[in-house]
């Protein structure tokens, strides 16, 4: 416990140092925030790329850390978008643990995220990143694992791998592990990055994996299915205050455009070459490219 109480002041003094980062409202710059991680580092620039291909405006991306300090970030103006989850916001941000349809989450975080906090949410971009456990394929024949629950009478002999945020989040590890009776041998927090080669190697018997990450095809890796249906739909969504979205309906437009042209296939490939080495503002640029949005 010392140790992931260490490792959470750790994160928020790094994320508020970025925090202090970002700069003063320029009217001709549109200030784009994102998360820690590969997928919002390639979906924050993906919002950019397609502002500036398409307008006058300029725009500044920069790199926060988790849900909570972004979302505080949008709700203080120290930001003007960044693309949220729409479980995040379900589950972290607004603490509700019933698990609703995939529009009925949406409905949901719209509707209370502009009644308690102006901010309002567009159209999603298609591709729902979800939580799900994986292990390695050995590992899976030889337990005869299959869903989650398989998981029960043998996790006390197991290392879970996690990023740091959901050891700590309401939709995360406490709900987890309760709502399944799992009780883990040892719960290792690591950059999310580093989880599955982790996994691969032996290091973790279990990781808590995102749906849309590359590496689970490349390492061969076995998903097993949410069968009591814990996780809510976290579909990425371009989110902003109600008071910026009304006064630049074209940018709210313009980013609407993007919404529902990706799958969760097409983001495992997009993911593992940023992993692999890409730039993530090139393959943001490919994205917009593959679906004929910018030529």
């Amino acid at each position: 416990m010392k140790r992931i109480t260490a490792v959470i002041m750790a994160l928020v003094l790094v994320s508020t140092l970025a925090l202090a980062g970002c700069s003063k409202k320029d009217d001709k710059t549109i200030r784009i925030a994102h998360k820690n991680y590969t997928e919002q580092r390639i979906t924050g620039p993906l919002m950019a790329v397609y502002i500036e291909e398409k307008t006058d405006y300029k725009t500044e991306v920069t790199e926060l850390g988790g849900t909570m300090l972004c979302y505080g970030a949008l709700k203080n103006d120290e930001i003007d978008m960044y693309a949220e989850f729409t479980g995040s916001a379900y589950g972290a941000i607004l603490e509700q643990t019933q698990v609703l349809s995939p529009q009925e989450t949406y409905d949901y975080v719209k509707k209370t995220c502009e009644e308690k906090d102006g901010i309002t949410w567009l159209k999603p971009l298609g591709w729902n990143n979800t939580y799900i456990l994986s292990v390695r394929q050995e590992t899976a024949e030889e337990l005869n694992l299959k869903t989650i629950s398989d998981l029960v009478p043998v996790a006390k002999d197991m290392i879970l791998g996690s990023d740091n945020e959901f050891i700590i989040r309401t939709d995360g590890l406490p709900g987890f592990t309760e709502k399944y009776g799992l009780e883990f041998k040892e719960v290792t927090p690591m950059d999310q990055g580093l989880t599955y080669a982790a996994l691969k190697e032996g290091q973790l018997d279990v990781n808590v994996s995102w749906s849309t990450d590359g590496r689970i095809k490349k390492f061969d890796l076995v998903n097993l299915e949410d069968d009591l249906g814990y996780f809510p739909p976290y579909y990425v969504t371009p989110i902003m205050k109600m008071t910026f979205a009304d006064a630049n309906p074209d940018i709210v437009e313009l980013l609407n455009e993007l919404g529902g042209n990706w799958t969760e296939a097409d983001m495992q490939g997009y993911n593992l070459l940023v992993d692999e080495g890409a730039n993530a503002t090139d393959v943001a640029r490919n994205m917009l490219k593959d679906k004929g949005l910018i030529s």
